[in-house]
């Protein structure tokens, strides 16, 4: 029986690719979903080489950089670090997106146990890169890392900065919003936390210090992030700040552009990529009146003016996307600034994580889904097709596949094959099966019960103040005592951690192993 629309159907509860076509037809949508997933033997589109810039990359499976909570506090890896790290070279997948988001200075850092720049921390980032690299030769062959492509995402949080506790904002913002201002708690009359005109070349320096260290400890290339409402996004919609940096798309886009420019000057070896966020909503926030007992209340706009200050949306009606900022500004930084490939998502995890990274269960600072979760994943394949017609030279990363559960390969495979993005990329769904796209690859049955279900405790966890693992699927955060305060905090008999925390087990590592 073809459920109805409204409904949100389990993707567990869809017995072939067919239900799914159907389910997503039933939506108002097209998407190729094939029918059996091939074997790189068998000829999948997934293993069909890619070049960027030069490079050849292997297979068209990419990992998405995830903010890690879970470095020491003077910003190196940890043990769970690198044992994620490792889990990335044993993937199979053949492009590594940033790896992590890298704070390209301390006071930048979205929590205190994010990694970050500083002299003493490069021999740990080299060692970092090598366990990858050495974990992928033993998997796929001595010969597997020649076409291995690594890069490092360089980012500043901007107006979510928590550098030195983790109930603490240290907010850096680039305009003082309407909206975001008063949900996270920033007074619109205190101009100290806008970040100067003076103070950006500063900044500007900082991403090429950086730069210049993920280049001397052989990262290939390296991410200028400018998405999911961190700093280098929020200056996209900075429409009513004065000055170079606000204004017209020039001048919303000046800071990237300057930064992209500083580091192709001063690493000229190193490839540039963007992460952006390619169109963004108003925040959401539950509905009380219709929260269920023990539930949240399902998703709902929180009241925004318009003209509404956000990149890629229609700005008097900001639920509407509209691309037409976003395919400009790609084209000049692809063909004017020598961005040589991009990796396409939208929204933010802090205030419209439905629109970021559609999941049936929300995080405990989130809200129920207001749409079958299913319609987010569409939404953001149907722009990442968009860009692609629009722009058919720029190489491309498309998200929002993880939700699909079994039929991963299926949609995954077929995208790529029709031409709808160049690579897949998959992000949390690798905390607890990083193998899946090397077992696609090798034609082998996946692992259903190691499947991300979007629980959204890799969320909920550091957003208490917990490291940030896949606490249900993976053995390792199942022991840690982490997991016992998350279950705690998740029925009601815990309140959020208030006070800043050291990762259990966390070590500094020496370049001769972990």
């Amino acid at each position: 029986m073809q459920p109805k629309t409204g409904e949100f159907v389990k993707i567990a509860a869809l017995k072939s690719p067919q239900e799914l076509r159907d389910r997503i037809a039933a939506l108002g949508y097209k998407l190729p979903v094939d029918d059996q997933p091939l074997s790189a033997a068998e000829g999948s589109p997934l293993a069909e080489p890619f070049e960027v810039a030069g490079f050849r990359i292997g297979n068209r499976w990419c990992i998405h950089p995830m903010e890690g909570w879970d470095g020491t506090a003077d910003g190196q890896p940890s043990q769970h670090t690198i044992r994620r790290w490792e889990h990335f070279g044993a993937s199979g997948a053949k492009l590594i997106w940033g790896g992590e988001a890298f704070a390209v200075r301390r006071d930048g850092r979205a929590n205190p146990n994010q990694l970050y720049y500083r002299p003493e921390n490069k021999e740990a980032m080299r060692h970092l890169l090598a366990r990858l690299r050495e974990v992928h030769r033993e998997c796929f062959g001595e010969r597997a890392t020649d076409d291995l492509f690594v890069g490092l995402q360089l980012t500043h949080s901007g107006r979510f900065c928590r550098p030195n506790r983790k109930d603490r904002a240290e907010p850096r913002i680039v305009y003082h919003h309407p909206v975001l201002d008063e949900k996270f708690g920033i007074d619109p009359r205190d101009d100290s936390v806008i970040l100067r005109d003076e103070e950006i070349p500063q900044l500007v320096d900082a991403y090429v210090e950086a730069a210049r260290m993920a280049r001397d400890v052989g990262f290939q290339f390296v991410d200028i992030k400018a998405c999911h409402g961190y700093l280098g996004h929020e200056f996209l919609s900075a429409f009513e700040r004065p000055g170079p940096y606000g204004g017209d798309l020039p001048g919303r886009s000046r800071f990237l552009r300057e930064v992209i420019r500083a580091v192709r000057s001063e690493c000229p070896e190193l490839v540039i990529g963007v992460r952006l966020s390619v169109f963004d909503f108003p925040p959401f926030r539950p509905d009380p009146s219709r929260a269920e007992p023990g539930k949240l209340g399902p998703g709902i706009p929180h009241e925004y003016p318009v003209p509404y200050p956000g990149f890629g949306c229609n700005r008097w009606n900001p639920l509407e996307i509209d691309l037409s900022e976003p395919i400009r500004l790609l084209k000049e930084l692809h063909e004017a600034c020598g961005v040589a490939m991009v990796n396409l998502t939208a929204g933010s995890p802090y205030y419209n994580p439905h629109i970021q990274r559609p999941a049936l269960y929300p995080p405990s600072d989130g809200y129920q889904p207001p749409e079958d979760p299913l319609l987010g994943c569409l939404r953001q394949i149907a722009v990442v097709r968009q860009i692609k017609q629009a722009l058919p030279r720029l190489p491309v990363v498309g998200t929002a596949y993880t939700y699909f559960q079994e039929y991963l390969p299926h949609v995954a495979q077929a995208v790529v094959r029709e031409g709808w993005t160049d690579f897949v990329g998959i992000g949390r769904l690798v905390l607890a099966y990083w193998e899946l796209p090397g077992d696609v690859l090798a034609g082998k049955n996946l692992q259903t019960k190691r499947l991300c279900r979007t629980f959204s405790d890799c969320t909920t966890a550091p957003r208490n103040g917990l490291i940030s693992g896949c606490y249900p699927l993976d053995p390792y955060y199942r022991a840690l005592p982490e997991n016992e305060i998350l279950r705690e905090i998740k029925s009601g008999l815990r309140g959020p951690r208030r006070q800043p925390e050291t990762p259990s087990q966390s070590v500094t590592p020496s370049p001769g192993g972990p």
